[in-house]
């Protein structure tokens, strides 16, 4: 009896271990069926992911190709697309250097290596001074030149030039004149100028060119003609074919009073330029120079010996020696 007692009260506890068992077995099941479903989620995105774009794959790599999700829009790179990590590595593939754009330099046959024009010219106007004894007996006028050359280089230049400067007489010397022609000092009417011709050879030197503003220093030596021209007012008488005249009164050279004196001379000074354009040669100048002109003295009528001498160089003082400063401005191209 206390057998089959035993025996019952075993069997409940069988029957729970054995629902715990299936329940154990149940539950294992289903996370294996879990595991399994997630493994293959996992691994189906890896296997259609869309390849991205490798920027080191060389340029025929049919990989560096990516695609869309419907096969009938595909998209392909450009077989010549550019590399972009190609400038840091491999140099055969980096684009050429940025050039370099200078000013423009130009080789024919009127240039110089450098660019510079092998010819030119210039042209010009302005004030002369007269210095030393010449002021004492010449008073400023006016003058102008013209020239051309041969440029060497940006630098060197040797022009061919021509200037004419003229210059008025002074009251003083006026008065001399006066008393020498006429016995009088007293106003007559005289009047006169005189003016120097030169052609010289004058080599420049171009201490610096800019874009605007220029320097140059010059100097020469050349052969000057110095003229001198006294008037005097005279009346003069005029008819017609009718027979009917008028007088007048005009100007005429005294006593035929036209002196001259020839020498060689020298000169040199500064110059500054300015170029209106960086697209062109022109230049505008501004130049002073100092000139001496070594002129050979002559005897003559003088204020002292008027009344004794038979001399017909009524006017020696124009063989002085010569010196003044001409400042000239003007135009070189």
């Amino acid at each position: 009896m206390n057998r089959l007692k035993s025996t019952f009260q075993i069997a409940p506890i069988a029957r729970r271990t054995l629902k715990l068992v299936a329940f154990s077995a149940m539950l294992g099941a289903g996370l294996a069926v879990v595991h399994a479903q997630q493994a293959a989620v996992s691994v189906t995105p890896a296997a259609t992911a869309e390849p991205t774009l490798n920027f080191h794959l060389p340029v025929s790599d049919g990989s560096a190709a990516f695609f869309s999700s419907s096969s009938d829009n595909q998209v392909a790179v450009a077989e010549n697309h550019f590399d972009f990590l190609a400038a840091s590595g491999n140099s055969d593939t980096q684009p050429p250097p940025r050039r370099s754009y200078g000013r423009p330099r130009y080789r024919g046959g009127n240039s110089n290596a450098d660019g510079s024009n092998k010819y030119a010219f210039l042209v010009g106007a302005g004030y002369t001074q007269p210095l030393g004894n010449t002021y004492h007996y010449l008073r400023p006028s006016y003058g102008f030149q013209v020239g051309g050359g041969r440029n060497f280089n940006k630098n060197v230049a040797l022009f061919l030039q021509f200037d004419y400067d003229r210059f008025g007489f002074n009251g003083r010397t006026i008065a001399t004149q006066s008393t020498i022609f006429t016995g009088s000092p007293r106003d007559q009417g005289l009047d006169g100028s005189t003016h120097i011709l030169s052609i010289r050879l004058d080599p420049t030197f171009t201490l610096y060119s800019g874009e605007g503003l220029g320097a140059y220093v010059v100097g020469g030596v050349g052969f000057y003609h110095k003229a001198a021209n006294f008037t005097f007012p005279q009346q003069g008488l005029q008819c017609d074919q009718f027979g009917n005249c008028f007088s007048f009164v005009q100007n005429s050279n005294f006593l035929g009073g036209s002196f001259y004196s020839n020498a060689p001379g020298y000169d040199g000074g500064f110059g500054l330029t300015y170029k209106v354009s960086r697209f062109s040669n022109e230049r505008l100048y501004a130049e002073a120079r100092y000139v001496f002109i070594n002129n050979s003295q002559r005897q003559g009528v003088t204020i002292d010996n008027f009344r004794t001498s038979t001399s017909n160089n009524f006017f020696p003082a124009n063989s002085n020696r010569t010196t003044y400063i001409p400042v000239k401005a003007g135009i070189r191209f």
